[in-house]
């Protein structure tokens, strides 16, 4: 191990976490209420990371909320699950490590740092009717109301998301009809809760962990840009940030935890690590492949899972922050009646109602012709999804923006304007059509999996809830961009049951831990739903500040014992 030690300290603390999500937050708790002392760095002027941006999702197997409401389930069920669905590229020591210990992470700070969470009901696993260890509810869980005005000096410098409706609930959403029945909405108790800061989702998850933080002491310091870290030979004990320009040299007595996100705002990381080609991003500029830059002049292993690459759009005025372009993701419309989406051919290419399907299709190669036969890609909608549904920021009844979109009276002219043969796209939609006017989609089999009922369809149309014809002129042509998946990368350092860095001789790296999206996605393999990325982000930073205080767990061996593994 390299050497590079500084002639003096400006900061110390026996755990340095660099990022606050919940990734950085959970590992401090954890070593602060094991009794070792923690501090939080975070590059940006605002706490709350990636976590802030999500739904807030939290997918626990085996968790007690569920039990409470007689659903059986277990951590060794949510292992078959994923295990089954990872294809091969996870590693089953990582999956179980992380299913058997997030019902006790959840525990943990619910009694700790007063956490609230709740089932969200009617909730299915992605793949419930397709593998039999799926529940139709009980693993994904959301935070309940938190009081932002609780957070003191930290209510402003806490992080927000300007992509979900932080003043609502899951409940409160599907109660109103999901988010294709916007105009129906009762919006009386967001108004309230706006009124009052009360936070939902992801604002209000990490919300939690902020306050948990504070209520410590655990300093916290915003504007503090890591540029290395500090080896003495052996093993990481400090790193070298800059703020306002200056050096600042910050000693780590018993570790660095490194949960900075991913890479996705890297274009060359995300061509050259994974395997997406000019993707844009709804994340922060900060998520560049830090943990990457950091890790890797100590040997940290690297290691990646198939892409998840997706698909968004870009409304002209909106933006993320000063001189960023505000992305939107698609996941939300194009799974609803009169929607469908076709390649350069003019031809469906997948179910569009359940993202997994369309979003792994996009970088398909066509070894025949070197092509991506399905990129670029349109959604193609007429006149009754425009009368019904929003688009983005674009409400029912709004013209659609001439940058955003292309407009015709008929199918053949919409085809000649997006350079699509006009047959072959009049072809797809008519056979789309004749099954979709009975709410069927032998094709592709879109309106029958649960969970795109649930999150991707309009419960009030029949009968089904992600079918219906395009008919009614005129129509509609939105090409897309591809996205990076909201932080879920398919690279990052590979850890142990610990969430120590691994080195490329299989050999822990002393003093490093990484958790949440900077972490090799082992837990999950080829597969990702809702709740899996801010589950393990907690859970790591659980095990990473358990281990740095030296109060290791020994669960993953004592459930490998158990169960005969």
């Amino acid at each position: 191990m390299i050497s590079n030690l500084p002639d003096h300290w400006d900061l110390e603390a026996d755990l340095v976490c660099v990022g606050s999500g919940g990734g950085g937050l959970s590992a401090a708790i954890t070593a602060h209420d094991h009794g070792a002392s923690a501090m939080v760095l975070e590059r940006s002027a605002q706490v709350g990371g990636v976590t802030a941006f999500s739904l807030g999702e939290v997918w626990v197997p085996g968790n007690h909320h569920a039990a409470a409401l007689g659903i059986e389930d277990s951590p060794e069920s949510g292992f078959r699950y994923v295990k089954a669905l990872s294809m091969g590229y996870g590693s089953d020591r990582a999956i179980l490590n992380q299913v058997v210990h997030a019902p006790q992470v959840l525990r943990y700070f619910e009694e700790r740092i007063g956490l609230k969470m709740s089932v969200i009901r009617d909730c299915p696993d992605y793949y419930y009717g397709l593998n039999k260890d799926g529940l139709a509810e009980g693993r994904l869980l959301e935070v309940l109301p938190f009081p932002a005005e609780t957070l003191g000096e930290w209510q402003e410098r806490t992080r927000i998301s300007p992509h979900v409706l932080y003043g609502m609930t899951h409940e409160d959403i599907f109660a109103n009809g999901g988010a294709a029945n916007i105009l129906r909405w009762d919006f009386s108790a967001m108004a309230d809760r706006l009124g009052k800061d009360e936070r939902c989702l992801g604002p209000g998850l990490v919300a939690y962990f902020v306050k948990g933080a504070a209520t410590r002491g655990i300093p916290m310091h915003t504007g503090v840009n890591v540029e290395e870290l500090i080896g003495d030979g052996t093993r990481i004990v400090g790193l070298r940030a800059t703020r306002d320009g200056e050096d600042l040299f910050v000693k780590a007595n018993r570790g660095v935890v490194v949960a900075v996100s991913s890479y996705e705002r890297s274009p060359d990381f995300t061509r050259t690590l994974g395997q997406q080609l000019a993707v844009s991003s709804v994340l922060m500029p900060e998520i560049d492949g830090a943990h990457l830059r950091l890790a890797g002049p100590f040997g940290a292993r690297v290691a990646r899972v198939p892409d998840v690459t997706m698909l968004g759009f870009q409304i002209p005025g909106e933006e993320l922050q000063e001189g960023v372009p505000m992305m939107r993701n698609a996941m939300a419309y194009i799974g609803l009646p009169h929607t469908i989406v076709v390649n350069r051919a003019g031809q469906r290419f997948a179910n569009e109602a359940f993202y997994r399907s369309i979003y792994m299709a996009l970088d398909i190669i066509d070894g025949g012709t070197q092509t991506h036969p399905n990129f670029p890609c349109w959604a193609i909608f007429d006149a009754q999804a425009r009368e019904k549904y929003p688009f983005g920021s674009i409400m029912p009844g709004e013209p659609i923006p001439e940058s955003v979109g292309v407009t015709a009276d008929t199918l053949a002219e919409l085809a000649g304007k997006i350079g699509v043969d006009a047959n072959a796209l009049e072809k797809t939609v008519a056979l789309f059509n004749a099954h979709a006017e009975q709410g069927e989609d032998p094709q592709f089999h879109r309106g029958e999996l649960a969970w795109g009922k649930y999150m991707s369809g309009d419960r009030f149309h029949q009968p089904n809830p992600n079918l219906g014809p395009l008919v009614k002129g005129p129509f509609y042509a939105v090409e897309f961009r591809r996205l990076a998946s909201s932080g879920i990368a398919s690279a990052g350092v590979v850890v142990d049951e610990h969430c120590r860095a691994m080195g490329w001789d299989d050999r822990p790296i002393d003093g490093l831990y990484l958790a949440g999206n900077s972490v090799a996605r082992q837990d999950n393999g080829a597969v990702m739903q809702s709740g899996m990325s801010n589950a393990r982000g907690l859970t790591q930073g659980y095990l990473a500040g358990r281990h740095a205080a030296g109060r290791p767990s020994d669960l993953l061996e004592r459930e490998i014992d158990r169960l005969g593994l």
